[in-house]
């Protein structure tokens, strides 16, 4: 199955290009890797024998840039054509998330062809993967040598399931990005069904937010007035005491506390010292306001309704700047779905 890390929001599949010896899989990695910017490939490792040009695997990191929010890459692998390599073809089938099987169209190799796509379906059974449900493609490779067979005589022998099949021509590249497009194409579907990719990260929407909140109250608007009472320094009758100016003489004797009608006066006093202002309506700016305007005579017309205005703004003088398309990748123009 595709890893994919939410942390650095990645996708890395692996590829596996089967099939017997000398059908063409080490050719397509090497067209694919000759064609691919150089930005986005690593190094192609491939190891020669007598017997066979691949020993181990091919390996060929490619990434195709960001598909819905995730930075998605690809590693295209071979296994090994020789039966006695059996071993190395199940170490490279681990993890693997696309098949491309190549046949060879040569009607001399199609015992090869059957053998090679036995083997496969008995190590997939080992890992416990199901061909069916795994994404498979079958290319029929060289079908420009003179003694091949017919493409209904090659899909009544290897392709009884009905995979998707390409014919092609490695040495020349024909088929070879038709057949890379598809598998791509059909690993990255079963990705999204399976992990929801497109939801992955995603932000809660506000209607659900708005439906999970407990329902408030709304607070009524309180006066700048009354908060200011309250923060003022009225406070207890001791503290009136102690702020009130001396009492005139005759009011009350001389160490004696002050009448209860001063105290109040006091109090009062304060309290208009700190009265909440006077809180004007709010005119909407819809509606007409009433204005007075004079004429070239002088006279002035009160209460004349002057209408919100309908002048549409004046169009812009400047200059359209000159907006340059951004050039399409590689890997945008051969997939265009992306």
């Amino acid at each position: 199955m595709v890893a994919i890390n939410y942390a650095f929001r990645e996708i890395s599949c692996k590829i596996v290009y089967y099939g017997p010896g000398m059908s063409g899989k080490t050719t397509n990695l090497q067209y694919i890797h000759q064609k691919v910017p150089g930005k986005t490939k690593g190094e192609l490792i491939s190891l020669a024998t007598d017997a066979d040009r691949t020993l181990y695997f091919d390996f060929l990191p490619i990434n195709v840039g960001a598909i819905q929010g995730f930075a998605t890459k690809f590693q295209l692998n071979t296994v090994p054509g020789q039966v006695y390599y059996n071993a190395t073809r199940k170490l490279v089938l681990r993890g693997v998330d696309g098949l491309v099987f190549v046949a060879d169209s040569q009607r001399e190799k199609m015992d090869d062809n059957l053998e090679s796509l036995h083997n496969l379906y008995e190590n997939l059974k080992e890992y416990g993967y199901d061909k069916n449900d795994l994404p498979i493609v079958i290319q029929y490779n060289k079908r420009d040598l003179p003694d091949v067979l017919t493409v209904p005589e090659l899909e009544a022998a290897l392709n009884p399931d009905g995979f998707p099949y390409f014919e092609a021509v490695a040495v020349n590249g024909g088929g070879v990005f038709d057949t890379l497009k598809h598998v791509i194409k059909i690993v990255l579907d079963k990705a999204r069904k399976g992990s929801s990719i497109e939801s992955a990260g995603s932000k809660p929407s506000a209607g659900a937010a708005k439906e999970s909140a407990p329902p408030s109250t709304p607070a009524t608007p309180e006066p700048e007035g009354a908060r200011a009472i309250e923060t003022s320094s009225i406070g207890s009758t001791d503290d009136v005491e102690s702020s009130a100016e001396p009492v005139p003489a005759g009011a009350a004797p001389e160490g004696g506390t002050p009448s209860t009608s001063v105290q109040e006066s006091n109090r009062a006093d304060s309290v208009a010292t700190v009265s909440p202002p006077a809180v004007q309506p709010e005119t909407s700016e819809a509606e007409p306001r009433s204005t007075a305007f004079a004429d070239d005579s002088g006279k002035l017309f009160a209460g004349a309704e002057l209408a919100p205005s309908v002048i549409p703004a004046a169009p812009s003088l400047r200059r359209k700047e000159h907006v340059k398309k951004k050039k399409r990748s590689f890997w945008r123009k051969l997939f265009s779905w992306i």
